[in-house]
């Protein structure tokens, strides 16, 4: 068997298509062994095989047959038309076999024709791969999310119509008028000439004679009162502006002198006082002591600095947080929410499988306390079941399924009942009881975060 990588990817991208209560890719193994056994060779080669990982979250897709491989991009239009015309020859004998099958009495064939019927949607075109010219599909049994299966099976397959180019003829440029545009035009100026502007002449007005307006008294505009910047004046200034001032008043109050015996009062010149001279100035009760040559001179001492005892101070070490645990968040714990614990988790346990040795995959899908656990084991065995949360009276959370979940082969496998409780910053440390006996511990881990 050959052995060819054609494409790997996550099986959360995509979404699983089935028939009869089962997904196909729960069955894809089985379902290429049955098409073996009835000598369906043909539809067998077309379909990948899938191998799933350690985790089973991802799956890579084989090629069942040799040669060069060559993606359906990639492949020119002869090829990709007579490919075409195989597959859905192909197709309609593979649909015919289904109808046949769900019309058995046996409940395996007919859940072997629901899941037929279901098997060759397929999300895209990426996925449709040419080897040695034969074509392989893989992801065969999804289809893309939040899509439903297509009724025509290789509807992207075909060729998407090329629109022709519109031509929008405009009456006002015709052909002999864009051939008439030489060189010479793209010299031209936008203009043609400088625009020139002219101005119309101003009509003659006659003036009149000037009126003299008759004179008004001019109002007295209040004084305002200018803040100036003080500036100093010299002492000597003072005396001189006394004299000065009172020369000029001096004759302004004579004529207003009268012989009256009332006494007329007369609005009193400012007084300036003239400053004392330097010498008149008081020196300070005290003299300043006379500066000597020789100043008073002491041994220096240095004084230690008094140590004040300190209380010691501890480090706290704050582990970090990994960003894709499970945080049980305090606020939603008091209010009696488990919103923290909606998305998907990869539950890590420690133990390992006495078949393989390696631990079981587990995969949790939670939305409001309800959801679906699947578990991957052994030989690729992928498990099924449903689960619900909630938080108990002590605090704890706790996560159980409803029963044992079913398998592809057809066996049962028992799940663990979870329950967590919040440790240091509220990162949930959780166990897995499967019965009195046996409690292992549990991780969670936010997928995609």
């Amino acid at each position: 068997m050959a052995k060819t990588l054609l494409r790997s990817g996550s099986l959360d991208d995509f979404q699983s298509v089935g028939g009869g209560g089962q997904a196909v890719f729960a069955s894809a193994l089985q379902i290429r062994e049955t098409l073996r056994l009835r000598k369906q060779q043909t539809l067998v080669e077309c379909l990948a095989i899938p191998q799933v990982n350690d985790e089973g979250d991802r799956v890579d897709w084989y090629s069942p047959v040799d040669g060069d491989v060559l993606p359906w991009k990639a492949a020119d239009e002869d090829l990709r038309e007579r490919v075409l015309n195989q597959l859905e020859t192909m197709a309609d004998g593979a649909l015919s076999l289904a109808r046949k099958c769900q019309q058995s009495d046996k409940t395996a064939q007919q859940l072997f024709g629901a899941l037929l019927e279901k098997a060759l949607q397929f999300p895209g075109e990426n996925h449709v791969f040419l080897v040695d010219g034969k074509p392989v599909i893989t992801f065969w049994g999804f289809v893309n999310l939040n899509e439903s299966a297509r009724e025509e099976l290789f509807g992207c397959l075909h060729f998407a119509p090329v629109p022709e180019p519109v031509i929008d003829n405009d009456d006002d440029f015709t052909d002999e008028e864009a051939l008439n545009v030489t060189i010479s035009h793209a010299d031209e100026p936008l203009l043609s000439a400088p625009l020139t502007l002219t101005l119309a002449p101003e009509p003659d007005v006659e003036l009149e004679p000037e009126i003299e307006p008759e004179p008004v008294a001019p109002e007295i505009p209040p004084v305002a009162v200018v803040e100036k910047k003080s500036r100093r004046v010299p002492l000597w200034s003072l005396p001189v502006a006394a004299v000065i001032v009172a020369a000029i008043a001096g004759p302004l109050l004579w004529p207003r002198q009268t012989t009256s015996a009332e006494p007329v009062v007369a609005q009193a010149a400012p007084e300036f006082i003239a400053p004392k001279p330097l010498d008149a100035v008081a020196k300070p009760a005290s003299p300043l002591p006379e500066l000597t040559q020789n100043l008073p001179l002491h041994l220096a001492s240095i004084k230690e600095p008094v140590k004040e005892d300190k209380p010691e101070v501890k480090e706290v070490v704050i582990a970090a947080i990994p960003k894709d645990a499970l945080v049980m968040d305090s606020d939603q714990m008091r209010a009696g929410t488990t919103k923290f614990l909606n998305g998907s988790w990869r539950v890590l346990v420690d133990v390992k499988d006495p078949v393989t040795g390696k631990a079981p995959s587990l995969r949790y899908q939670i939305l409001n306390n309800k959801g679906s656990v699947r578990l991957v084991h052994g030989d690729n065995v992928v498990c099924k079941a449903e689960i619900f949360s909630g938080l108990h009276q002590n605090g704890e959370l706790l996560v159980k399924s409803r029963g044992n979940a079913r398998c592809s082969d057809g066996s049962r496998y028992p799940m663990p009942e979870i329950s967590c409780k919040a440790g240091t910053s509220d990162v949930a440390e959780c166990t897995g009881r499967y019965d009195a006996n046996t409690v292992v511990p549990l991780t969670f881990r936010k997928v995609g975060a």
